[in-house]
């Protein structure tokens, strides 16, 4: 029963998110109207370029803020069961933010915290 229980979720799966797709291109609204293909379809016209090219940084500091933000996500529910998990646990998330404190480190040493 294991693998052809396996087979048949898997089939349905591939048929049921085909079909949801196939039905949302059928019955949803279509526009040929041109300014739908403008950038942000304000329906004004863009000044200069259009593609600007944004600094490196900003990037390397979007993504530092999002594996700090990932890190509290875990650190909240390791928190509030604090004192019933016991010592390995406590070891564990010691490790966790040695390597979290390592990477930190790495980017303030390579400038990437340095908002120019």
């Amino acid at each position: 029963m294991g693998s052809e229980a396996l087979i048949v979720f898997f089939i349905a799966g591939v048929v049921l998110v085909a079909g949801a797709n196939f039905l949302s291109n059928l019955i949803s609204p279509k526009s040929d109207n041109p300014q739908k293909r403008e950038p942000y379809e304000s329906g004004m016209v863009t000044k200069g370029p259009t593609w600007v090219q944004f600094k490196v940084g900003y990037y390397l500091f979007a993504i530092l803020f999002l594996i700090f933000d990932v890190e509290v996500a875990f650190l909240v529910p390791w928190a509030t069961v604090f004192k019933s998990i016991g010592t390995v646990a406590f070891i564990e998330i010691l490790i966790f933010l040695i390597i979290l404190g390592l990477g930190l480190l790495y980017a303030w040493k390579k400038g990437a915290l340095q908002w120019e």
